[in-house]
């Protein structure tokens, strides 16, 4: 258990089964394009996490394309690890998949939970290039927990690098 973790309020299992994304809301989140999403999440993720997850940092990583699937929402997210930060793609076969539901990502994101511990309890998986996988796992594991929301700034900047200019 993470020590970091705040105390579960009484009557309630620490270890419980995390919420599920209601089904009615999968099925709909399933039928749709999954390059929105995944834009949004690439946005998020760069505007919070900076280049934490970029060529730059990770130069294994550059230029390969993984998919991070939201079991419970049916979602199927392709990202493609850029020299900055991440862009969303479309269908792109992803040379790793990172599975886990929305409330363990949460979790992971917050630092509310370690990825190995899911790993273990089954509950993240990493299926493809593992080498890759691992590789990601340990610079998100790294990076600090989402603090305050960034600066417009820094939100622009994460859009900009989804629309590259190229000359």
């Amino acid at each position: 258990m993470n020590p970091d973790r705040a105390a579960a309020p009484a009557g309630r299992n620490p270890r419980a089964t995390p919420p599920r994304c209601p089904r009615p809301l999968a099925a709909i989140l399933s039928a749709l394009p999954q390059f929105p999403p995944a834009f949004a999440a690439a946005v998020a993720a760069n505007a919070w996490l900076g280049d934490t997850v970029s060529g730059e940092k990770l130069p294994g990583a550059a230029g390969r394309v993984i998919a991070i699937v939201v079991r419970d929402a049916g979602l199927r997210l392709r990202f493609r690890i850029e020299q900055r930060g991440i862009v969303a793609c479309g269908d792109s076969s992803p040379e790793v998949e990172i599975s886990a539901c929305a409330a363990d990502f949460a979790a992971l994101a917050f630092k509310r939970e370690d990825p190995d511990t899911l790993f273990f309890e089954r509950r993240l998986s990493i299926e493809g290039d593992t080498e890759l996988g691992l590789l990601l796992k340990n610079a998100l594991a790294a990076a600090p927990p989402p603090g305050r929301p960034p600066s417009p700034v820094r939100v622009l900047r994460a859009l900009r690098m989804q629309f590259p200019l190229r000359w």
